[in-house]
């Protein structure tokens, strides 16, 4: 952990403070803003060495490895995960332990494993290996860099290719796996779920807790691999809601008009039912404007024109809106976002949600300038403690991708 006072200029806030938590020659970044990675009491949280800020393509990296970062405690960093293929973490909901994949396939082959470890490093034993087709003959490839866990503990989601490496058009899906029974089912399958970036809500109430949240990239095209050629194409991705298994589908109004986009980034509104995107608009940069929407019925791919359709702009209370990552705390009550001009390293702000439906948001707080160079690999991707206490973010700044924290407001 290294103090950095240098990174606050005249316009931060009074009392804020930021620190470095990773440094050295290797690269180093948080998993991702959407990633369930932090205890519930918001003290410790996993980075991981060597990185980028998008998680994918480091997991056969011989010196990759994930790192307990114990805020409580001068924030050391101790190495949690480190084996071949190691990737999308997730902490569980008690915060006693962290499940993750070891992927050593490849299309139509290999094995996918499901472990788990204690938060403390001890008790780590495998859960299941799928290493057979799954009903129906597909078998999963190309693990998704990121999963996420039901608020009960019961359940995992993560997405794969299901291809065999000949097949051109072939699917991707969502796995659902019950951790209790050690099983796993594939719930969403078709060729235009490659960016799936699935999310279970957090709610408490056991309905809204099997919801999954996932993006659909339409026009996307990718090769008989697996690997994506094309993200989107015409009007877009969209945004949906399913159970997770595999019913109850629904849509976000969000995009799809050719003229709003979304932009490829959502989350639900922390621990309630109603989810946040970023959009982009055709008609130039700086307009990337943060929506607010419940899922509304209806399994249709009409975007913003969803029948019964309910959206809220959060950032209309904001001059020049050109945001792209952003987190809320669990209370759904604070977020924290990035905000161009990221040709010149980018902004961060502070954002206090609104409560009553329908309003903008009330305050919005500059933080400081990450001085990031906003390459793909090197996306600022801010994301805020369960607490709210806490923001954290990634920066090149030194040279080299850290990941950093931002706390004090």
């Amino acid at each position: 952990m290294r103090h950095r006072p240098d990174m606050l200029d005249e316009q931060s806030p009074a009392g804020l403070e930021v620190v470095q938590l990773t440094d050295g020659e290797l690269p180093a970044a948080h998993v991702y803003m959407e990633a369930q990675v932090f205890t519930p009491d918001s003290r410790r949280v996993i980075v991981h060495s060597p990185a980028t800020a998008h998680p994918g393509g480091v997991k056969d990296h011989p010196e990759h490895r994930f790192l307990v970062c114990d805020l409580s405690d001068g924030a050391p960093l101790t190495p949690i995960i480190h084996e071949p293929g190691a990737t999308s973490p997730s902490v569980s909901p008690d915060g006693e332990g962290v499940y993750y994949f070891v992927d050593e396939t490849a299309p139509g082959r290999g094995r996918l494993t499901l472990k788990r470890v204690g938060i403390d490093g001890a008790d780590r034993r495998t859960i299941l290996a799928v290493d057979s087709p799954l009903p129906g003959g597909r078998r999963p490839s190309r693990l998704y860099p990121l999963s996420t866990i039901s608020a009960d503990g019961r359940r995992l989601a993560a997405s794969a290719f299901l291809g065999d490496g000949s097949e051109e058009g072939a699917p991707f899906g969502l796995l659902v796996f019950d951790l209790p029974t050690a099983t796993v089912r594939l719930v969403l399958e078709g060729p235009t779920w490659c960016n799936m970036h699935a999310q279970y809500c957090r709610s408490p109430e056991p309905a809204a807790g099997r919801d999954v949240l996932v993006q659909e990239n339409h026009g996307c095209v990718c090769d008989a691999a697996g690997r994506i050629v094309q993200l989107t194409g015409g009007a877009g991705a969209d945004v949906h809601v399913v159970g997770d298994d595999g019913q109850a589908f629904r849509t976000l109004p969000w995009g799809r008009d050719g003229v709003e986009f979304c932009q490829g980034h959502q989350c639900w509104r922390g621990r309630r039912r109603m989810a946040i995107t970023s959009t982009a608009e055709r008609s130039g940069p700086g307009r990337r404007r943060l929506i607010e929407s419940p899922p509304a019925d209806g399994g249709g791919h009409d975007g913003l024109a969803t029948p019964g359709g309910r959206r809220n702009e959060l950032s209309r209370s904001f001059g020049d809106p050109d945001f792209s990552h952003f987190g809320t705390d669990a209370a759904g009550r604070r977020l924290v976002t990035d905000c161009g001009p990221f040709d010149a390293g980018g902004r961060l702000f502070l954002a206090q949600l609104p409560d009553a439906p329908g309003e903008a948001v009330g305050e919005w707080t500059y933080l400081l300038a990450p001085r990031s160079s906003c390459t793909k690999d090197s996306h600022i991707h801010p994301f805020l403690s369960p607490d709210g206490s806490m923001a954290f973010f990634n920066s090149d700044e030194s040279g080299a991708l850290q990941a950093y924290m931002v706390r004090g407001w």
